[in-house]
């Protein structure tokens, strides 16, 4: 892992602190950076979030598409626990969490827009990130691919669908129009060209195209934290006067990664695949594409709506807690292993 991906949370931490104070001293900036915007996208945001994304899935490999059928079990945990489980199982531990049990902790206005943030985080497959926590548990790199290209192709047709159905059943209320925007924005728009920027470097040769990522790496989360800076200038007053908003979102949405990182590490133990295999097919299923969520909470609901603050603290815990799934994975691998010579 770089720096800057090992110690994410610090500087999650350090935007946090920084957007506050930003946001209480240059107010009237802030405000000017909130109106720029076009059809409720905000423009330097829309940037911020290309600068994010595209280095990410510059990575991406959709030829690899065909490895799925050397591990058909593997991808088969993978497909259930990202798109028929890790999305329900968020909705209702949002119901259960945030408009229940800790409702009368939080705002009343925002109760809504917290559950809807919390959705968008579950329903977005992790991208980039998936490769280093495979990476840290020696995971099969091929299946690693090609579970991470089998997930971005449904995500471009599944995921405005899918929102839009758990946001309803939340009577959460979502113009399809702003959904489709976002998702033609920051997922199809972002995948075409860094398709076209991929196949322009490897035209180049296999080290070009490696010294290109390894120089572009730092991007993608630099612009990251360029946006919770933003952010959190807009969301410090609600911040400063409910401090313990963070740590109740935290709840559900570490809940929601040990179960699903669990459930899909014993799905495939118990249908016999490699340990390599269930590592990255489980770590998937716990991680999330938190900066799409980021980008479509801004873009449905706001900079200062309680959905982009609930995906913000979706990106505070999501290194540490990963550290400590793979940490898990790999310490069971003699009790994972004791199985796989029956198959």
């Amino acid at each position: 892992m770089s720096v800057f991906e090992r110690y994410l949370s610090l500087w999650v931490l350090l935007c946090i602190v920084a957007g506050v104070a930003l946001g209480q001293f240059f107010t009237a900036l802030f405000q000017a950076v909130g109106k720029m915007a076009i059809a409720q996208v905000n423009l330097p945001v829309g940037l911020l979030i290309w600068v994010m994304i595209i280095p990410m899935l510059v990575k991406v490999d959709f030829s690899a598409l065909h490895e799925v059928r050397r591990h058909v079990r593997g991808i088969g945990v993978t497909l259930f626990v990202n798109w028929l489980v890790k999305p329900f199982s968020m909705a209702f531990l949002g119901w259960l969490f945030i408009r229940h049990w800790f409702a009368p902790l939080l705002p009343a206005g925002e109760i809504d827009s917290y559950i809807a943030g919390l959705i968008l985080l579950a329903a977005a497959p992790c991208t980039a990130m998936v490769f280093v926590w495979s990476r840290l548990s020696q995971g099969d790199p091929l299946f690693t691919l090609s579970q991470v290209a089998l997930n971005d192709t449904i995500m471009v047709f599944a995921f405005a669908p899918l929102v839009a159905f758990l946001l309803g059943i939340s009577a959460i209320t979502v113009p399809w129009t702003t959904l489709l925007t976002s998702v033609g924005l920051y997922i199809v728009v972002p995948v075409v060209l860094a398709q076209i920027w991929r196949r322009a470097l490897l035209t180049r040769g296999q080290e070009a195209f490696d010294e290109a990522m390894v120089r572009v790496g730092p991007w993608s989360i630099a612009a990251l934290l360029a946006t919770l800076v933003l952010l959190f200038a807009f969301q410090g007053d609600a911040i400063l006067h409910q401090p313990m908003v963070i740590a109740l979102l935290a709840v559900p949405i570490l809940i929601q990664v040990l179960f699903n990182s669990a459930l899909a590490y014993g799905l495939n133990r118990m249908l016999g695949e490699k340990h390599d295999i269930a590592c990255p097919s489980a770590l998937i299923g716990a991680s999330n594409f938190f900066e799409l969520a980021v980008a479509t909470a801004i873009g449905l609901f706001g900079f200062n709506s309680g959905a982009a603050l609930a995906t913000v603290v979706g990106v505070l815990i999501e290194v540490p807690v990963m550290l400590l799934v793979v940490r898990a994975v790999n310490t069971s691998k003699g009790w994972y292993e004791q199985t796989e010579s029956r198959f």
